[in-house]
């Protein structure tokens, strides 16, 4: 068996572990295909797509993404509160790579 010294995948110090970082989690791809698809998504639209994200989940997961600059935050000063995220440049870079898994997943499932 041969051994690779000194690579450590899961840390951010190589370009690998770097993009497993950006897109951890159970709900970040899925965040980005939504956005991707409608461009422009309010906070409650957003939440009601995904389905079974809780709020907090929610609100953590879109803090950490914008943090990343993938995602942009547009808080309209209204009542009640208007709040949309759309993709950046950065994160619309990230759609052909989930859109790649999206058909490797239609070539490979059972059907």
């Amino acid at each position: 068996m041969k051994e690779y010294k000194g690579i450590v995948a899961d840390g951010e110090d190589t370009c690998f572990g770097y993009t497993l970082s950006i897109i951890n989690g159970k709900w970040k791809l899925l965040i980005i295909f939504y956005l991707s698809k409608y461009n422009t998504v309010r906070y409650n639209e957003l939440q009601r797509i995904i389905g079974k994200i809780t709020y907090r989940t929610l609100s953590s997961t879109l803090k950490e993404m914008e943090s990343d600059g993938l995602i942009h935050r547009e808080e309209y000063p209204q009542i009640p509160p208007k709040v949309e995220y759309s993709l950046t440049e950065k994160g619309k870079t990230l759609w052909p790579i989930i859109h790649s898994m999206c058909q490797w997943g239609e070539i490979n499932r059972e059907k």
